[in-house]
């Protein structure tokens, strides 16, 4: 996660259900990212400095799970960001540039 504005954020992530912090159920969360700076999340985190890389495979080969939540989110990323408390990243040029973008710009049909 790339935090490109001038804000400090709150980014709260989860990965099938799970809180990347801890592996535990997703729960409200996060990493503080300040402005213009990087979040790199390597796995669920174990202990401070060792992490359990995130696995893909198929549904099919999942071992009998106690927790449910995990095979009801297979393959969903969450990702749910909070500015600080006080600031408005609404007045931002980038987001005053985004918000009057044109997402049809004639090559495309119009919107319905």
């Amino acid at each position: 996660m790339r935090n490109r504005s001038d804000f400090h954020l709150e980014i709260v992530l989860s990965v099938d259900g799970l809180d990347v912090i801890d592996g535990r159920p997703a729960s409200f969360r996060g990493y503080i990212v300040n402005p213009h700076r990087k979040l790199v999340v390597e796995g669920f985190r174990q202990v401070r400095k060792q992490w359990r890389p995130f696995a893909s495979g198929r549904c099919a080969n999942l071992t009998p799970l106690k927790n449910i939540t995990i095979l009801r989110n297979v393959g969903v990323i969450g990702i749910a960001l909070f500015n600080e408390v006080g600031s408005d990243p609404w007045t931002s040029e980038e987001v005053r540039r985004r918000l009057k973008a044109n997402p049809f710009p004639g090559r495309f049909a119009t919107p319905p």
